[in-house]
């Protein structure tokens, strides 16, 4: 029998990373892991949802790198979000969100919404061109190279983020040209 030695635990720095592992080294690493780029939207619920003359809540929008595809059966998705954030609150108070495959022609629009201490989602929405999702209302970028709608199944608290698992509700793929956006190193690039 063939015995198999502990796994070994790094001891806890003061900040809980492993002794040895700084935030600009664990940045640096990961870096090094390109990520396609979405936009991750959702519609607020109107102000007073027993009024149907009240006015329709605000899209709200932000860019992520850390999207994946986690399982066909059922068609299941995962994105981080940083916990407290806006799109983060939303999502907790309703479930119903939608994401934006950014292709290389749309560097602009990832940039405007990962922008801190930004303008008001409405004026970043203003000159987009964008429709609105039948199963969520979420908004959806015309040009995309795909969207997604979601309903949450699952929330899970990870450090400073909350993965959001999303079953995705409808799927589509327009006629769009083009490559996807990425994230390497810190900046936005496209494949060559």
């Amino acid at each position: 029998m063939i015995k198999t030695p502990p796994a070994a635990s790094a001891p806890a720095g003061p900040l809980g990373h492993a002794v040895g592992v700084s935030d600009e080294e664990f940045r640096a690493a990961m870096s090094r892991l390109a990520g396609g780029v979405v936009l991750v939207t959702a519609q607020e619920p109107p102000l007073d949802p027993d009024d149907p003359g009240a006015p329709e809540g605000e899209n709200a929008g932000m860019t992520a790198t850390a999207f994946l595809s986690v399982s066909l059966e059922p068609p299941l998705v995962l994105v981080s979000l940083r916990t407290g954030s806006r799109m983060d609150d939303l999502i907790d108070e309703q479930p119903l969100w939608a994401v934006s495959v950014l292709s290389e022609s749309q560097r602009h629009i990832a940039g405007r919404f990962a922008m801190k201490g930004r303008l008001s989602d409405r004026l970043l929405f203003g000159d987009l061109p964008h429709t609105r999702g039948e199963a969520t209302g979420a908004p959806l970028l015309d040009g995309a190279l795909a969207t997604l709608e979601c309903r949450t199944e699952q929330r899970v608290a990870a450090g400073d983020h909350t993965l959001v698992i999303g079953r995705v509700l409808h799927a589509r793929v327009p006629s769009t040209q083009g490559g996807p956006l990425l994230y390497f190193k810190g900046r936005y690039r496209h494949l060559d």
